[in-house]
């Protein structure tokens, strides 16, 4: 079970936008990450990296050919937190009789 605890560097909704599509994949590439949330280059690097400083991410950068090629992955600490934080919006959500999950 996880421990409900309400992430202040998740909640904003970039990052908790950021943060919800790694929870769902291995690793993202850059592109799909930016396209995805709708975000520039410039924005979603700096929410990136403050995800990495905070121990949340982990980026790769390689090449694909002559290309480079930055990735993103939740890190252990990152699942944790994302994983609280949900909970802990779920039991705000149900304190009002409401569920954030299909019915």
């Amino acid at each position: 079970m996880t421990e409900a605890k309400f992430d202040d560097l998740v909640h904003a909704p970039t990052r908790l936008s950021i943060v919800s599509l790694l929870a769902a994949a291995e690793w993202a590439d850059f592109k799909f990450l930016r396209d995805t949330v709708g975000m520039s280059d410039s924005a979603l690097s700096k929410q990136l990296t403050t995800l990495e400083d905070a121990g949340y991410v982990e980026i790769r950068k390689h090449f694909v050919g002559k290309r480079p090629r930055t990735s993103a992955r939740l890190t252990d600490a990152g699942r944790t937190a994302f994983d609280g934080h949900v909970a802990a919006l779920q039991e705000i959500v149900a304190r009002a009789g409401a569920t954030v999950l299909p019915g």
